[in-house]
This record gives structure tokens, sequence and C-alpha cells, in this order.
């Protein structure tokens, strides 16, 4: 057996204990950013990729995105008081339709630049002020981190997998810069938030209003934001070793698959975390037009379940959301869009 056959074994053995284990252990899922470290060191290794320009890759990549992170953490902890205070006046004075829209759409087009993260934060306060029925605020809160999955993506600042798909189409023949992704996505999911917001803003209340909605466990602590700001950078640093180690993986296998092949596949990001798929299968070699088909793919179907992206596991455990709740909402409203986009990809 040759070097080839024990690269691409040990390199789908890695795969698959990335996309399955923290599905199926609960340590490995709380701990998930150290597991997707030791993942990325052993890829790296079975492909023979190592290099110092790697290494200082994985040193830099996360730094923007986790000082982001951080300065925004901090920023919002001094206005949260404000921003409740805010949200109750401004329902009071023009109902809650206008004030549902503005927190769709403003929370899902400035994710890019104030993190998805602090955006989930944010939309955790908004619907904790707003005392609506809890069956109301958790359609409205799938529908928001819906948004703010897709918003964050157009700059390398919003989430981690648009960190690691600049990082890893900044060399030729992309040369992927900061405005890269506004550039190929902004006209898909600018539209798709602004549309998510208004469907929003005209869902049903059930029965009368009640104060039995949603409430945020706790407020935000000093040692929370170092803490998820310090996560971040592993994680980001994670992803920046797998995408390089699965490299040989991709070109042997993803390249010959046709777009809409990805796109269906892509829905595997319900249930895993969709910067780690992101990590594993983005490459230079692949077309615009792959790539679009691929990204797009993983920001719908990530917001159907609350492992597929981070603002869904931010705001489901700070709202007490259960998975069966999330997936009632989710899954038909992933499924729908995944259906609406894919029928305006191949028309356009």
């Amino acid at each position: 057996m040759n070097l080839e056959f024990w690269t691409m074994s040990g390199l789908l053995g890695i795969m698959t204990a990335v996309l399955l284990l923290p599905f199926f252990s609960k340590r490995i899922e709380e701990e998930l950013e150290l597991f997707l470290l030791i993942m990325g060191l052993a890829a790296v290794s079975f492909s023979h990729l190592w290099s110092v320009h790697l290494v200082q890759e994985a040193l830099w990549e996360p730094v923007k995105i986790t000082a982001a992170v951080f300065v925004a953490g901090l920023l919002f902890r001094g206005l949260r008081n404000g921003l409740r205070r805010g949200v109750t006046a401004l329902t009071r004075k023009v109902g809650y339709r206008p004030v549902v829209f503005l927190t769709v759409a403003g929370l899902g087009l400035a994710s890019s630049i104030m993190t998805a993260i602090v955006a989930a934060l944010a939309l955790a306060e908004i619907i904790s002020a707003l005392q609506f029925p809890r069956k109301y605020e958790v359609k409205v809160v799938v529908i928001a981190c819906f948004a703010i999955g897709m918003g964050a993506v157009l700059t390398p600042l919003g989430e981690p997998l648009s960190t690691i798909v600049i990082a890893k189409l900044q060399g030729p023949p992309y040369h992927a810069d900061f405005f890269f992704l506004f550039k190929q996505l902004g006209p898909w999911v600018i539209p798709a938030v602004l549309g998510l917001a208004v469907c929003a803003a005209y869902l049903k209340i059930p029965g009368a209003v009640s104060q039995a909605g949603l409430q945020e466990d706790r407020p935000e602590r000093w040692a929370d934001i170092g803490f998820r700001a310090l996560k971040v950078y592993v994680f980001v640093a994670a992803l920046v070793l797998l995408g390089t180690g699965f490299t040989p993986l991709v070109e042997r296998f993803l390249l010959h698959l046709s777009p809409s092949a990805l796109y269906w596949i892509n829905m595997l990001s319900a249930v895993l975390d969709n910067a780690t798929l992101a990590a594993a299968e983005v490459t230079p070699k692949m077309s615009l037009d792959m790539l679009r088909y691929l990204l797009l793919g993983l920001l719908i179907s990530g917001g159907m379940l609350i492992p597929g992206n981070i603002p869904n596991i931010i705001c489901a455990g700070k709202l007490s959301i259960r998975s069966r709740e999330w997936a009632r909402v989710g899954v038909p409203w992933g499924l729908a869009l995944m259906l609406i986009f894919f029928g305006l990809l191949r028309l356009l």
C-alpha cells in the first residue's frame, strides 16, 4: 500500500471524527475548540503540509476576529441596559412589528461588523425585553439567527466561517480581500436578510400578550467576554489547520462534484458547525460558481438546527430554547430557503 492510501485513509478518519464525534459526545461538544485544534494538527501531519507559513497563518489569522469579538463584547456590556430600555420604549411608541423588522434586519446586516457573536447576544437582550408569548419569540429568534448567520459572512470579521474562507482564498487565483465575500454573496445575502426581517415582522402573535416569554439566563461577566474571545481564537486557528490538512482530500473527491450536489450535501451544516465544513471543503481550485453554491448551502442550512452555527448556539443557550422547539421552526424555514435559493442559483 502506497503513501497516498495511508494519507487518504488517515484524513478520512479525521474528517469522520470531526463531523460525528461532537454530535455524539457531550464532552467533545463542550470542548469543541480544543478538539478541533488537535484534529487540525493531526490532519496537517497526515498531509505532510507543515510549513513556517502555515504556522504563521494559524497564529495570525484569528487575531482580527478575536479582537473584534472582545472589543464588541466590552462595548455591548456597557450598552445592554440602555438597549433594553430603548427596545421597551420603542415598542410602546411604534408597535412590535417595526421593532421586530429593525431587530432582524439591523442585526443581520450589522453582524458582519459587530460579529455574529455580539449580534446574537444583542438579540437575546432584545427578545428578553419584548415580553411576548414564548412560541412567538422562539420563531423570531430562529428567523433572526438565519439572518445573522447569513449577514455575518459578508466580511472576515463577521464569523469564523468568513474568516477561514478569506484565509483560504487570499492567494491566487482569487486574492480575496476584505470585501471579497461582500462582492460575491452580497447580492444574495442582503435581499435574503431583508426578506427574513419582513417575514418576522408579520408573524402572528398567538394568544394574548403575556409576560411568559423568553428571558436571558444571566448578564455577561468580564470573564465571559475574555474567555469567549480566547475560544474564538483557538477555534479559528484550528480551522486554518483543518483547512490546509484536508486539502488532498478535497482535491481528490469534492472538486469532481457538481455545484448542485455540493449545495445539497452541505445540508449537513444543520447538525455540524458550518465553519468546520467550510474549512474542510473550500479550496482556491474551486470555481466562483461552485464556491457560491457551497457557501450559500452552508449558510442557509446552518440555521436549521441549534448546532449549525454560533448565533443559534448562543441564543438557544442564553434563552433556554430546546432543540425540538428550534427544529419546529428552523427545519421548515431552512428547507424553504434552500429550495428558493437553489431555484434562483439555477435560474441566474
